[in-house]
């Protein structure tokens, strides 16, 4: 039952731009709160410093995407610019995340890698790193074609290959010695891209895991599958695969027990915090993940 629960809110709340504008003017209701840090860089600059006093690392993503005017990639573009000057100056622990649609991508490839590079500018400035998020399979391409133009400068840009795409074994093979974060996959895909089948799934994601480590490239391996992760740290240790070669990762507010048992065992654990008021569409994709998102979210809705 909550399953059909959890797709029927996601289709719904998918197709609903006034539902999703509604929301931003809510708040962080629904529970929302104990996945998104709040709407402001200095609430998530918060989160950041009290995830790395418990040996945390993190990562933020400034929420948003789709966006359909350059005033809003570009408004878009500076706030990720002030959150990487914030990050530099608080002192904190943290990488960034950005979505290229938020950055203009539909509206124009040239103009969203021209926002990219700016970006990358400021990241170099403050020594940091950038992880392009992957979105849907309609802009794979598009998003691998602007990480290739960018990695001609810089090097401390990397992105994410989804393992139910059929394409991902092959898109691992071609982005060797690039730092690559490995997830399973949150879109509703096509049978004709992808896998549909979570066994498939589940052993594609180890598959390419696997061969992201035997190659010797940075690994982030990005699941609260307690069995992905058991298997990944077997297969590193059987294949001498050091420590400092690859990272776990899960999002803020999900399994907070086990981030802190990962940390503990040495490995560096790193914690994805998205914020910002566009919080609609990531917390509704949360809900449709897993049945016991929807619990999760009303648990946390009548608690208040």
């Amino acid at each position: 039952m909550l399953a059909q629960i959890s797709k029927n809110i996601f289709l719904y709340a998918s197709q609903s731009k006034a539902l999703n504008k509604a929301a931003k003017k809510w708040g962080l209701r629904f529970g929302a709160s104990q996945v998104v840090a709040g709407e402001t860089i200095e609430s998530a600059i918060a989160k950041v410093k009290e995830l790395n006093e418990k040996g945390l690392v993190c990562t933020l993503d400034h929420l948003g995407e789709f966006v359909a005017s350059r005033e809003e990639a570009i408004e878009a573009t500076e706030y990720n610019v002030r959150t990487l000057e914030a990050i530099h100056k608080a002192g904190v622990n943290s990488n960034l995340s950005v979505k290229l649609t938020q950055l203009g991508l539909d509206i124009d490839w040239h103009f969203c890698l021209d926002n990219m590079k700016r970006i990358m500018e400021t990241a170099k400035r403050c020594n940091n790193f950038v992880r392009i998020d992957m979105e849907d399979s309609a802009h794979c391409q598009a998003t691998l074609d602007i990480l290739h133009e960018l990695r001609k400068t810089y090097d401390n840009v990397g992105t994410v290959i989804q393992a139910y795409l059929y394409r991902a074994e092959q898109d691992v093979k071609d982005l060797k010695g690039v730092s690559l974060r490995l997830v399973k996959g949150a879109y509703k895909e096509p049978p004709e891209v992808a896998y549909q089948d979570k066994q498939e799934v589940d052993a594609n994601y180890m598959n390419i895991i696997q061969q992201h480590l035997l190659s010797g490239s940075y690994t982030a391996i990005a699941s609260h599958d307690h069995n992905i992760i058991a298997k990944v740290k077997q297969f590193a240790k059987e294949n001498n695969i050091p420590r400092d070669q690859f990272e776990f990762q899960m999002l803020y507010g999900f399994r907070t027990d086990m981030q802190q048992q990962l940390a503990a065992e040495g490995y560096k654990m790193r914690v994805y915090i998205p914020f910002g008021n566009d919080w609609f569409g990531y917390f509704m994709r949360r809900l449709a993940e897993r049945p016991q998102n929807v619990a999760f979210a009303l648990k946390g809705f009548f608690g208040k």
